[in-house]
């Protein structure tokens, strides 16, 4: 005779229930002591729930203790307790009683452990055939959380639009594609669905050209709603189908709101981008239906169209032949909807009559190549090569596949598992799907960054050699040295150093008010040759950018698209050139005025006038540096002596470091100024910058915080 617990496991085990998903009656040794079982179901069940809430892992089926449901105490109680709960008129028969009731128990628990171990893998293999029914409908934590995900969500999305792909670089067609696939998922499809729960689950049918799909549609629907005939493609406009009550939710809804709305019937008369709804009795509420054009037209509209519409469905379902169903394009859209997160169902349709071996050869190929691309867990349907009437199919051709789509959408539990599973599969799909389009976008900044050290490179090359043009005596040519050779040959350079100590003061004084015609054409010289030395490199520099990026392929690609006459300086570098040159020179007088300090040898003879002094230092500094150069018509020398004597060498030192370092950092200013021309030429061609990829970074990661 089976024991009561074996009785239970196995009556468990057939209805399908996992441990603990039984009734009452199945728990071991309930059946033996059924006076007690009943009283003591209270106190079961209490202990039952301390226990489970101490030894019972996230996923381990929960633990009974044996006796639990006849009222024995657990196994560490007093012996002489189990007998006495043996059964009705049981307690006065002694020792052999008490023996049989042991025997009892020991079977019980050997019958309840085998039950578990049965119940736990009947469980697993529950699991497995349910797939991916695993994850809520809902985020945890009600609308706080829904509002914490749909800004997330939002945030990710806005990102997405506010950069391009401007540069060819290599995968960067399939970067563009997945981050216009990324943003049309997020608007027509995730974020639409969040904010629509309980709403009709949308099938959409793809597939290659002449697959069968329009007319599938009509042979579920009942009705010729599609266009079908041998001129194709036939479907040029997504014709949607759904229960009357939900067409004017499909009308107005979110769901796919970059498309137009066109209420049905007359599919025939309507092409482009507009989504006909049309409303059948045939379908239950909790189902549409969406016939899309076929992904390998010749147009490339209704291929964007159709990857457009997977994109937005909860369940994907391909539509294939026998005669084509090995055809690349069909594994193309397979791979791109099961990275995209969509759950997939497929139909095999036009499939040989009849048990041949040219029909089970056919059928068994297909499941050998789905499983070869990892799709294998698709729902699969056959359709045979059979007669159609009315642009319909027969029914019977149909039937399973109508009490799958019927089933599930009727069963409100089974349609919120189908579209939880793939809403939560393409938000899974964002952790990769968002950081690999934040590669390729790195591969651009990359490219920009390549073409901004390029700038760079050749705005600091023109820097070096106007630095060395300042120190070679290039500028003591021309009115620069005709001016000098005047200055420092009529007297007047003499005349501003040899002055009697007595008449210092006074001399001083009118120096100050009005300087030599000399002195100032002198300074205005200078100012002149040093303008025009800096105008030519920074014309130099340009040059050079524009030569650089013309080898550079990016760089070819923005200037194509650039200012003409971005190769040239600014037009307003003269005006700031001048302003900077004359603050120098007013830098260097004050440098004089400031630190040049008389040695004392020569302090009580001799006094200076400092505007003529400073550009003596000027002649000196742009001559020859730090050494004797000998200018072309004129002694270089003379500068560097009269300085020595007046200040020391020392202090001359400081001040000439002083003024060539004040000289170059004005330089360095104004050439950084016109680089920005080049960044700014970068920023209108559309070149993401270092921070578009760390904000994709951390957009997905804000994603998972939210979920």
């Amino acid at each position: 005779m089976t024991p009561p617990a074996e009785r239970s496991a196995v009556h468990d085990e057939e209805a399908g229930l996992g441990p603990g998903r039984g009734t009452d009656s199945a728990v071991p040794g309930a059946a033996a002591v059924p006076g007690e079982a009943v009283a003591d179901e209270d106190e079961a069940r209490d202990r039952d729930a301390r226990e489970e809430d101490e030894v019972r892992e996230k996923d381990t089926p929960p633990r009974k203790a044996s006796g639990k449901g006849s009222g024995r105490e657990p196994d560490d109680a007093e012996p002489d307790t189990a007998p006495a709960a043996a059964g009705d008129g049981a307690a006065d028969d002694g020792a052999a009683d008490d023996g049989a009731a042991k025997n009892s128990d020991a079977e019980d628990g050997a019958a309840k452990e085998g039950a578990a171990e049965e119940s736990d893998a009947a469980g697993r293999e529950g699991k497995a055939r349910r797939g991916r029914r695993r994850r809520p409908a809902k985020p945890a934590g009600g609308t706080v959380r829904q509002g914490e995900l749909i800004r997330a969500l939002t945030a990710l999305r806005e990102q997405l639009g506010s950069f391009d792909l401007l540069l060819d670089v290599p995968g960067v067609q399939e970067a563009r594609e997945a981050r216009d696939e990324l943003r049309a998922q997020l608007e027509d499809y995730v974020l639409p669905r969040i904010q629509a729960a309980g709403k009709p689950m949308l099938v959409v049918l793809g597939g290659s050209t002449g697959a069968g799909k329009s007319t599938l549609v009509n042979t579920l629907v009942g009705a010729r709603v599609s266009a079908t005939g041998v001129l194709r493609p036939t479907t040029s406009s997504p014709i949607l189908v759904c229960h009357p009550d939900h067409v004017d939710w499909f009308m107005e809804g979110p769901l796919l709101p970059g498309m137009g709305r066109v209420r049905g019937p007359a599919p025939d008369a309507i092409a482009g981008d507009q989504l006909v709804i049309i409303g059948s009795d045939v379908l239950p509420p909790g189902l549409a239906l969406l016939d899309s054009p076929d992904f390998d037209s010749v147009f490339e509209d209704h291929y964007e169209f159709a990857t457009k519409l997977m994109a937005a469905a909860d369940l994907w379902l391909c539509v294939t032949t026998a005669a084509r169903y090995a055809d690349a394009q069909v594994w193309q859209m397979l791979q791109r909807a099961k990275e995209n997160g969509a759950t997939i169902g497929v139909v095999l349709s036009r499939v040989p009559q009849g048990a041949g071996p040219q029909s089970a050869e056919v059928v068994e190929h297909f499941g050998e190549m789905l499983d070869e691309h990892e799709v294998g867990d698709a729902r699969r349907f056959t359709i045979p090569e059979t007669r159609i009437e009315d642009s319909r199919l027969p029914e019977e051709t149909v039937k399973d596949l109508r009490a799958w789509l019927t089933g599930v959408a009727e069963n409100a539990e089974d349609r919120e598992i189908v579209i939880s599973d793939t809403l939560a599969a393409v938000l899974d799909s964002f952790r990769t799907r968002v950081p690999e389009l934040a590669r390729q976008v790195e591969a651009q900044v990359e490219q920009r960054t390549e073409l901004a050290r390029e700038v760079e490179a050749a705005y600091g090359t023109a820097l070096a050699e106007l630095d060395e043009a300042t120190r070679n005596g290039s500028l003591l040519r021309g009115e620069v040295l005709a001016r000098w050779q005047e200055f420092a040959g009529t007297g007047d350079l003499l005349k501003s150093l040899h002055v009697q100590r007595g008449r210092r003061g006074r001399s001083a004084g009118r120096r100050g008010r009005r300087s030599p015609a000399r002195v100032l054409a002198l300074k205005a010289a200078l100012r002149a040759g040093l303008e025009s030395l800096i105008m030519a490199s920074a014309e130099h520099g340009a040059e050079q950018v524009i030569a650089r990026w013309r080898e550079h392929p990016s760089g070819r690609q923005v200037l194509a698209g650039a200012d003409p006459d971005l190769g040239h300086v600014s037009p307003e570098l003269s005006r700031r050139v001048s302003r900077a040159v004359s603050s120098w020179q007013d830098h260097v007088q004050e440098l004089i005025r400031t630190e040049g300090v008389t040695k004392r040898s020569v302090a009580k003879l001799v006094s200076f006038d400092t505007e003529a002094v400073s550009l003596v230092l000027m002649i000196g500094l742009l001559g020859y540096g730090t050494s004797d150069v000998a200018v072309e018509g004129g002694n270089s020398a003379v500068p560097q002596r009269l300085l020595k004597a007046l200040f020391g060498a020392e202090s001359l030192r400081g001040m000439g470091a002083k003024a060539r370092a004040d000289l170059r950092s004005r330089i360095g200013m104004l050439f950084d100024e016109e680089a920005i021309r080049f960044g700014q030429a970068l920023d209108s061609a559309g070149i993401p910058d270092e921070t578009v990829p760390v904000q994709l970074y951390q957009a997905t990661y804000n994603l998972e915080v939210a979920r």
